[in-house]
């Protein structure tokens, strides 16, 4: 089994990844400000049988800490370039929460070099849509300026399900406190994004992973754009929050398996 821990140069910064086992390559992205750590389940039972890298997104985790490129078009074009600088085949992009708008716009810009993407618990345009949205992320960014650890404190707890243990939640905080403030760019800029009228032209296989207990986003969100992405598919994982492949992780990765050997997806 190969393993390795290393470090890719991509658009001008430094990204930290980690390659575990060997076969079709699955390549996992973390949500706003945690890491590949978030990972971690997924890597020890995928590796066996799987090639699977994680990578940690600019200003977060060991990678570097670069002043720009914190937009979802910034990440996107890391994302591409880093499968490009690994020469991936067909790879397997798997995006957490907010990485699940990069992992659907890599496939609009680039559905030749992927061989799937499974958007996770991905917020996609409801924080630019949804009733009094654009309100409570203005409210989020003001109390992360005012005071950053207690506003993630209050709030990270929101992403797991009730009963989830405190020192996963305590976690999640020290890696968004170690990630740099400039990340919020990135929340700024999910205000604004709706990629729905674009949706309809993705052509890979599109599958959809989302935690039945989500009060961050609901499961309305990927039943609609599931519905507009021909051939899309969803799957809920039953008892999970927002961040599900941590919750859930043996439910998560059986159905992550489900979607990954699902051969009638769009092509």
């Amino acid at each position: 089994m190969a393993t390795a821990t290393a470090t890719a140069h991509v658009n001008g910064t430094s990204l930290h990844y980690e390659d575990h086992g060997a076969g079709r390559p699955l390549v996992f992205l973390h949500g706003w400000g945690t890491s590949g750590r978030v990972w971690d389940a997924q890597t020890a039972d995928l590796s066996r049988d799987h090639r699977v890298i994680t990578l940690d997104s600019r200003g977060c985790g060991r990678s570097a800490r670069p002043t720009t490129g914190y937009t979802i078009a910034d990440a996107t074009h890391d994302t591409l370039r880093f499968l490009e600088t690994l020469r991936l085949n067909a790879p397997v992009l798997i995006g957490s929460s907010i990485a699940g708008a990069f992992v659907l716009e890599a496939a609009l810009a680039a559905p030749q070099r992927i061989g799937a993407v499974i958007p996770v618990d991905a917020g996609v345009h409801h924080f630019a849509t949804a009733a009094g949205m654009r309100q409570a992320t203005a409210r989020i960014l003001s109390g992360l300026r005012a005071d950053r650890a207690a506003t993630l404190a209050g709030f990270v707890p929101h992403w797991y399900r009730p009963g989830a243990e405190p020192a996963l939640i305590d976690g999640t905080v020290r890696q968004l406190l170690h990630s740099t403030p400039l990340i919020d760019g990135l929340v700024t800029d999910q205000a604004a994004y709706d990629p729905r009228p674009r949706l309809p032209r993705i052509r890979v296989p599109v599958h959809f992973l989302h935690g039945e207990l989500d009060t961050e986003v609901p499961l309305s969100v990927p039943r609609e754009c599931a519905s507009l992405i021909p051939g899309a598919r969803l799957t809920v994982i039953e008892g999970a929050g927002h961040m599900s492949q941590q919750d859930h992780p043996e439910r998560f990765n059986a159905a992550l398996r489900a979607a990954l050997d699902d051969r009638t997806g769009a092509r």
